[in-house]
């Protein structure tokens, strides 16, 4: 159990502003109420996506990955992948942070599209032949 806090505010909905210009998205996905922090001023003005866990920056860090359970490797699936990058598409940010010091640098809402593509892809067998 969590020690009361008045730095510990519970929220509900699909977005919470915390100020002007930090705003809580929940996109859920390896957990119900995994949210991203989205900084639309960030990065001199053309936006910065705060992902934690939920959008994953992987080796190459023009891409992104999507998981429900990072240490079990079991994947998310295609119709919340699918969600997650409709509802990232419409925040603007061209850098996104997550919580293990990985970043893209640039055209990162680009790579979060093409990423849930291909991750999509690779979950309905059409991405390689093996």
């Amino acid at each position: 159990m969590t020690e009361p806090s008045d730095w510990i505010n519970l929220w509900s909905g699909e977005q919470l502003e915390l100020s002007e210009n930090l705003v809580l998205h929940r996109l859920g996905g390896h957990f119900k109420g995994g949210a991203v922090l989205h900084w639309p001023e960030g990065n001199s003005g053309k936006g910065v996506l705060l992902t934690g866990d939920i959008i994953q920056v992987v080796v190459d860090t023009n891409w992104v990955s999507f998981m429900y359970s990072y240490p079990n490797l079991i994947p998310l699936p295609a119709e919340k992948v699918k969600a997650i990058a409709n509802y990232v598409k419409e925040l603007q940010f061209d850098r996104l942070y997550n919580a293990f010091q990985k970043v893209v640098a640039q055209n990162a809402n680009e790579a979060v599209q093409m990423s849930a593509g291909r991750y999509i892809s690779a979950l309905e067998g059409t991405l390689f032949d093996t």
